[in-house]
């Protein structure tokens, strides 16, 4: 009976000491559950009050654009640091620059500038390429708090010469190719045009210049000669070019504007020759027995003066007789060499009478009166000045070229009075 009366009584106990730890949880619960219920805004009012005294950027880092060679600055602008620290940071090779205010980096060129605590400038001298990139300022807050800004590196465009064309020569009728590359950021835009500004016979069609790096002709003619600019430019002052010259090959070429020239026992003369040729050819007279009068060289004499001059390609050849005597009368040969061929022309000078009155007189140019000042006058002998032209005869003499020949009317009469037809010359002077 004690036994059981004991039993129960520990039941009680434990009973009891259950309730008071269930009654002492709740209660030690409760208050807390009652003050959030109180005050559910004080949270946000800590946070923005926290938020307030925190660092700040009071403005964006701007972009940097600068040219190769010069200095870059960029800034950044913080307020309310208080004892926070500032740092630069290289974005893309995550290299550490500066500290607050200690330079970090070993590069020579970086520096650090502050103002007042709240203006930091990192500076950049002897901008070199490699510095293109984002650049980041950073407050050591927790957690971390930052900016970045773009440094632009610019570099002017330049020719890279081992892969741009160097003059070249091309045999007529062949293809030419010429290449111009360009090195630069941004990457430069490249253009060809001819140096003396002439328009270019582009594979058919007649322009001033030619967009891109490569000025490929085809069948190159000498008319393609000369040279050419590569000019390249990406808006970085500044632009630049490079001049190439293309030569053209070919044998030479001659033409002649009078092949019958006529003249006068006593008169002055000259023969007229023109050629084409590159390289550049060997020029020389002879007469028709084969013999050189001069080679391809200006050179004076009691008889002879042979005259040569060149513009580019072209080559003008005059050779003037002095006094002419019966011996001079014949065919002259104008004769061009070069190393791809050769070529000739002849000349034949008859003789007509000397005319009993004064022809109609023509008076040449000034360049052509000075070729023909010298010592010599012809009035002595009672024949006309140097002035006076006398016109080439006609290369087929059952016909006139009045392209090559002009005539006078007292020129017809001397020719047709020397032909022995001296009732054509009354007819043409008395109108019988």
């Amino acid at each position: 009976m004690e036994t059981l009366q004991g039993n129960n009584t520990v039941r009680n106990l434990m009973f009891c000491f259950c309730l008071l730890i269930t009654s002492v949880i709740i209660v030690g619960g409760s208050p807390q559950e009652t003050s959030k219920e109180v005050d559910p805004n004080a949270n946000s009012v800590n946070q923005f009050n926290h938020e307030t005294s925190m660092p700040r950027f009071a403005e964006p880092i701007p972009n940097v654009t600068v040219s190769i060679g010069r200095d870059a600055l960029l800034a950044c602008v913080v307020d309310n640091l208080r004892g926070f620290k500032v740092a630069w940071v290289r974005v893309d090779t995550q290299t550490i620059l500066s500290i607050h205010h200690n330079v970090i980096t070993q590069n020579p060129r970086v520096t650090l500038s502050y103002n007042d605590h709240r203006s930091w400038y990192l500076h950049i001298r002897d901008v070199h390429e490699e510095d293109r990139g984002w650049y980041m300022c950073q407050v050591n807050t927790d957690p971390m708090r930052s900016r970045q800004g773009y440094l632009q590196v610019v570099v002017p465009p330049s020719i890279i010469d081992k892969e741009t064309s160097t003059d070249m020569v091309v045999r007529e009728a062949n293809n030419a190719s010429l290449i111009c590359k360009a090195a630069g950021y941004p990457e430069p835009y490249v253009m060809w045009r001819r140096e003396d500004g002439d328009d270019i016979n582009y594979n058919g069609d007649t322009v001033n210049f030619i967009d891109g790096e490569v000025l490929h002709i085809t069948r190159v003619s000498r008319l393609h000669m000369g040279a050419y600019l590569c000019i390249a430019s990406n808006g970085v002052p500044p632009s630049i070019s490079k001049r190439v010259t293309l030569k053209v090959q070919f044998p030479p070429m001659l033409t002649i504007s009078n092949q019958l020239v006529g003249g006068y026992i006593g008169q002055d003369i000259k023969l007229e020759c023109h050629t084409e040729a590159f390289p550049t050819s060997i020029n020389f007279w002879t007469t028709e027995k084969g013999d050189m009068i001069v080679s391809d060289m200006t050179v004076s004499g009691e008889k002879y003066e042979a005259i040569s001059t060149d513009s580019g390609y072209n080559k003008y050849m005059i050779l003037k007789i002095r006094k002419l005597s019966p011996q001079d009368f014949g065919s002259y040969k104008c004769v061009a060499k070069n190393s791809l061929g050769e070529t000739d022309g002849f000349i034949k000078l008859d003789q007509i009478a000397v005319p009993s009155r004064p022809m109609a007189i023509t008076e040449e140019p000034d360049d052509d009166r000075k070729d023909y000042d010298d010592d010599d006058n012809d009035g002595d002998n009672g024949g006309p000045s140097d002035n006076i032209n006398f016109n080439s005869l006609p290369t087929d003499n059952s016909s006139l070229n009045s392209d090559a020949v002009r005539w006078s009317h007292d020129g017809v009469f001397g020719w047709l009075a020397s032909a022995g037809c001296c009732w054509i010359a009354s007819t043409l002077m008395f109108g019988r």
